[in-house]
């Protein structure tokens, strides 16, 4: 019902300033994934998909970071056990937090 009565038209002005955050989000988490927190959380294999997941979450939501997660396992053919069990329960519980 929301989306049927949207006047698109109306939203125009608003794609451009979309589009510009979107990008800097994406660049902001794409450098603080790889210089900051993977240094910090080991660089190794387990940092790397657990890297994958925050810009999952970054981007999106916990199903984002898993998916993201799991194509790294499924591109290198190994699968995290660790990364599975630390980010879904904290990016649940940091969304929790957040949302009250």
């Amino acid at each position: 019902m929301a989306m049927m009565s949207l006047k698109i038209w109306e939203l125009a002005s608003l794609a451009l300033p979309l589009v510009i955050i979107l990008v800097v989000q994406t660049i902001f988490i794409l450098l603080y994934a790889a210089f900051l927190l993977f240094p910090l959380i080991g660089r190794n294999y387990d940092a790397a998909v657990m890297c994958s997941g925050l810009v999952g979450h970054g981007l999106g939501a916990t199903p984002n970071a898993l998916a993201n997660m799991n194509a790294v396992c499924e591109r290198y053919g190994v699968v995290s056990k660790k990364a599975f069990l630390i980010v879904p329960p904290c990016g649940a519980a940091l969304i929790a937090l957040v949302s009250y």
